[in-house]
């Protein structure tokens, strides 16, 4: 006897094929977004083939070449120590995206399953879940990541999870209020009609109907996160030193900017200013890929 299911057409891989068909429309329909998605990726290139790309090596130091300006050998100058910048650039460039990437996962992945659950279940829960994100939004955001870090040690985990924590409010939020909206709605009543737990309608029904907004959120909290990473590691609470790392870098060439060596700080901050504007633009370009109303 066959089997009727096995004669059926594969569910998955059309599903991927939609989407990814509906990525490139989004994509090419806005030339913003294109450019944001162009700028991403190129980010992801260095990030990922950097070390095979940079002339010499980012820690390598040469008194006879410190403080030389941009040349055709070294491309963004030299540093004081004679290291070449545009090599530690490229290499900072994996460093501050793995912090902001995995700050910006754990924010995310914690702060959605909590908002979720306070915004589908409410009573304690909610109450809970709303206490904690108050006394965490009570204080200034980038102080309270200072204070963490210099409780824990200033380490790339600890930057990480200072980060996370500070950005977990508003995922929070945002999947509260976005399940609170939905809880109700037909098609909710409908799954809870055909048999599905509570669990299995919040994960699959309700949450990918709160994913447009988080998406937003995510591409902002990403910038703000390299932000952050650097504003710690400017005011030397931070990645250490020889580590490259941008803000490391802005601050160690700010010293130098009254001298006339402009490039030790301007090109660090180009990279990190080209970076976070890449992260604000993609905002509204994942909002419609993930969109399932805008689906076709």
């Amino acid at each position: 006897m066959v089997d009727r299911q096995s004669l059926a057409p594969p569910i998955a891989p059309a599903r991927t094929r939609r989407l990814l068909g509906h990525a490139v429309y989004v994509i090419g329909d806005n030339p913003i977004t294109a450019i944001a998605f162009a700028l991403f990726a190129l980010i992801i290139g260095l990030a990922v083939f950097g070390p095979l790309l940079i002339p010499f090596d980012p820690l390598e130091t040469n008194a006879s070449l410190a403080l030389m300006p941009p040349s055709l050998d070294n491309w963004f100058g030299t540093d004081n120590l004679g290291r070449d910048l545009f090599s530690r650039v490229i290499i900072a460039t994996r460093l501050d995206l793995m912090i902001s990437v995995a700050a910006v996962a754990l924010a995310f992945v914690v702060g959605a399953a909590m908002g979720s659950a306070a915004g589908y279940w409410g009573g304690w829960i909610d109450i809970v879940t709303g206490r904690l994100i108050d006394t965490i939004m009570a204080f200034p955001l980038f102080v309270l990541a200072m204070g963490i870090v210099a409780a824990l040690g200033n380490t790339v985990e600890n930057i990480i999870y200072a980060t996370a924590i500070i950005n977990l409010p508003f995922y929070a939020r945002v999947a509260r209020a976005e399940v609170r909206i939905r809880r109700d709605s037909g098609f909710v009543q409908a799954a809870r009609l055909s048999g599905n737990s509570d669990l299995r309608i919040l994960a699959l029904h309700i949450f990918p109907n709160t994913l447009p907004p988080m998406m937003v959120q995510i591409s902002l909290n990403m910038g703000w996160a390299i932000l952050n990473a650097a504003g710690l590691s400017f005011i030397g609470l931070g990645v250490r030193p020889p580590t490259p790392e941008w803000g490391i870098m802005v601050a160690e060439g700010a010293n130098f900017v009254v001298s006339g060596e402009w490039w030790l700080a301007f090109f660090p901050g180009l990279a990190l200013m080209i970076t976070v504007f890449a992260f604000n633009l993609l905002g509204d370009g994942l909002r419609d890929i993930v969109d399932p109303r805008q689906r076709t």
